[in-house]
């Protein structure tokens, strides 16, 4: 759901005034379609009208009906969590759902319109790349995409490609979740031995947080020393702060513009849930996270070539501003964008809800020492095991809703290995504790690799990594 439903439209509206504005909203979608507006227009207006069928039943706890006024008192909010039929909520503000097991992906795929990474893609990803796939796509946690076949299509017919991800900087401190799509993207550069370029939206992170614009820029080049820290090549690389490099690049704004026109209030309200009381900042951002999708964003890299198709691997919840992009890109002559999608990174208190930063006890930090990482993962880690040792011997626990054995899917490399521990976890000879304690040891040399690597990374190599110029890269 978008962001202005939490609070003050459900939480301010009466019910009456949700049905008067489903009523209206109704009477609009009609008008479109008699109209025959612009599709983008009229996808948009549904798409507003659906979400405000869910909050109607949401508060109402009815089914909305043309004609029929709500009856009875309003239900409260807390209905969410007694029927479990209720839709996951997946934006990119927001994540959450009420199973254990996590968010519904296959779901999801049907909601989002894309498609799901089968078995065949990850064969034809291992046959154009010449590598084992990533462990990644071995697993499903990348397991939605746009377009993948149309870039590896290109790629054999000798046509290159790019890579683009980013991070929204709100704070100094990244968590292990943070670092998946940079562990795939960097496996991806190496493989196809492309560009990538990396936006970190300290502007966005500006308007939606309650930060000064100097400690968001400065977040920016913090967190560009985690992402350094994973091994990025600097002549292939370009990591870059909006609030830098908007302002000295002439076709990164004009593509920002471009952008910004053919994109209309009514869609990014339909699409972002923005409201009127939002500021006007929020409203024009999801062109600047677009603009990097287009290669002329970077003649310095691209030499002024229009045509680069790029691929943006990223978490699921970031797909409506791809969802966008792609719309908005024939209109004004650039290729689609194609995109790889990864599932959330559970927070530790279980999969309802993604690892959050601004939560200290849901989150494993890159700067937590390994007794920090022992007590966090013993005390906070959700258990899918039984409340006794004799229990659990006799049932066997739950993996599917086991956070320890969730993350060790994200960090262990050996299939073999993970296999065992699950089967041996379901039949009960593995313990709770003795699962944790595997993760423990995965995560902790993990971590402490990742700490070294970051010390390494000098203010003088930000720099470099930091200033627009060429990348090693001949088209």
């Amino acid at each position: 759901l978008g962001t202005h439903f939490k609070g003050e439209g459900v939480g301010g509206a009466t019910t009456m005034e949700l049905y008067e504005q489903l009523t209206a909203q109704g009477d609009k979608v009609r008008s479109l379609k008699t109209a025959k507006a612009d599709k983008a227009d009229v996808d948009a207006a549904i798409q507003l009208l659906l979400k405000l069928k869910v909050d109607y039943k949401e508060v109402t706890g009815q089914d909305y009906k043309a004609g029929c006024p709500p009856s009875g008192t309003a239900v409260s909010n807390d209905r969410q969590s007694e029927n479990g039929g209720e839709e996951d909520t997946v934006d990119p503000w927001n994540v959450a759902t009420n199973s254990a097991k996590g968010v519904d992906y296959d779901k999801l795929i049907v909601r989002f319109g894309s498609s799901k990474i089968d078995q065949e893609l990850v064969d034809r990803i291992e046959k154009v790349s010449g590598q084992k796939p990533h462990r990644f796509l071995r697993r499903g946690i990348f397991f939605s995409h746009r377009d993948m076949n149309q870039v590896l299509d290109a790629y054999e017919k000798q046509k290159s490609f790019y890579l683009y991800t980013g991070r929204g900087p709100s704070s100094q401190a990244m968590h292990v979740g943070h670092l998946i799509p940079f562990v795939f993207t960097k496996w991806l550069q190496d493989v196809f031995d492309i560009p990538l370029v990396i936006q970190l939206t300290d502007d966005e992170k500006y308007l939606w947080k309650d930060l000064s614009l100097e400690d968001c820029h400065r977040f920016a080049e913090e967190n560009a020393k985690d992402i350094i820290a994973c091994g990025f090549d600097v002549n292939k690389t370009f990591i870059f702060s909006d609030l830098d490099y908007m302002g000295s690049s002439p076709e990164f704004y004009r593509n920002v513009v471009k952008v910004q026109k053919h994109v209309t209030f009514n869609q990014v309200k339909g699409i972002f849930g923005f409201s009127d009381s939002d500021c006007i900042g929020k409203i024009s951002f999801p062109a600047i996270q677009a603009a990097p999708a287009f290669s002329s964003s970077f003649p310095q890299i691209f030499k002024g070539r229009k045509d680069v198709q790029c691929l943006i691997p990223c978490a699921i919840d970031q797909d409506p501003y791809f969802r966008m992009t792609r719309d908005v890109a024939p209109r004004i002559g650039y290729p689609k964008p194609a995109l790889l999608h990864s599932t959330f990174f559970p927070a530790l208190q279980g999969a309802q809800t993604k690892m959050s930063a601004s939560d200290a006890n849901s989150s494993i930090f890159l700067t937590d020492t390994p007794k920090q990482i022992k007590n966090k993962v013993n005390k906070h880690a959700f258990s899918g095991g039984k409340d006794t040792i004799e229990e659990h011997r006799e049932q066997g626990g739950n993996p599917d809703i086991d956070v320890a054995f969730m993350y060790l899917t994200f960090f262990m490399e050996d299939d073999e290995q993970l296999e065992k521990i699950r089967q041996d976890y379901t039949s009960g000879i593995l313990l709770t504790g003795e699962l944790k304690k595997m993760l423990i040891e995965t995560l902790q040399p993990m971590i402490t690799a990742h700490q070294e690597n970051r010390k390494n990374v000098t203010d003088e190599m930000v720099k470099q990594f930091m200033t627009p110029r060429p990348l090693n890269f001949n088209f």
